[in-house]
């Protein structure tokens, strides 16, 4: 095959700069779609999301809970991070660290409250299975590794998507109402109270 002419020649110049102008707007879709609001994203992959829900703590109170994803294997329960830099954290720590470009702050370890909010989730839906995760944007920097029940979120949405066809667990949508229904009662009994 003769490069040179090959070079030369304006249909293959042509065919070139489409394909690399296909690349390129294919690699800033792929982006867009990653960066696309968190919310949206979790909507798509799971079977269903609470957001925002109250639920009792089992001792005369209520834990708030961010968002609670139906997945074909159980309830996970979320606590989104949307922090930008490197996050300095682990199972021992009491606070985390974040580092950006200019500034450093800290927030408490969030697994503990994760642990208690999984706790009260258990007690209203004994028999199925309920996780919790922190879980991070992809603007969040794990450079000493992730601790346990910590993701990132495209990771997690990643997982989803590969669970989503898989069998129901049994019971598992009549227990997704009750949580419904007690998040509702638990809403209402504060809103009153207020």
């Amino acid at each position: 095959m003769d490069w040179q002419a090959l070079l030369n020649d304006p249909r293959f110049l042509g065919g070139a700069a489409v394909a690399a102008l296909l690349l390129v707007v294919l690699g800033w879709a792929w982006r867009r779609r990653r960066q696309r609001d968190p919310r949206q994203r979790l909507r798509e992959v799971a079977l269903d999301l609470l957001e925002g829900i109250v639920v009792p703590d089992g001792d005369d109170g209520q834990l708030h809970i961010e968002f609670v994803l139906l997945t074909p294997g159980g309830v996970t329960l979320l606590d989104l991070r949307d922090v930008a830099g490197h996050v300095f954290g682990s199972n021992a720590m009491q606070d985390w660290t974040v580092l950006a470009e200019r500034r450093r702050f800290t927030f408490a370890n969030p697994q503990h409250a994760m642990h208690d909010r999984v706790a009260a989730v258990r007690r209203l839906l004994p028999g199925i299975e309920v996780t919790g995760l922190v879980t991070f944007t992809s603007r969040a920097r794990f450079t000493k590794g992730l601790p346990e029940h910590v993701v990132l979120l495209d990771t997690l949405i990643d997982n989803l998507r590969r669970q989503r066809g898989e069998p129901e667990a049994p019971g598992l949508r009549d227990a997704w109402d009750r949580l419904r229904r007690e998040a509702v009662a638990a809403q209402v009994g504060r809103l009153i109270d207020d």
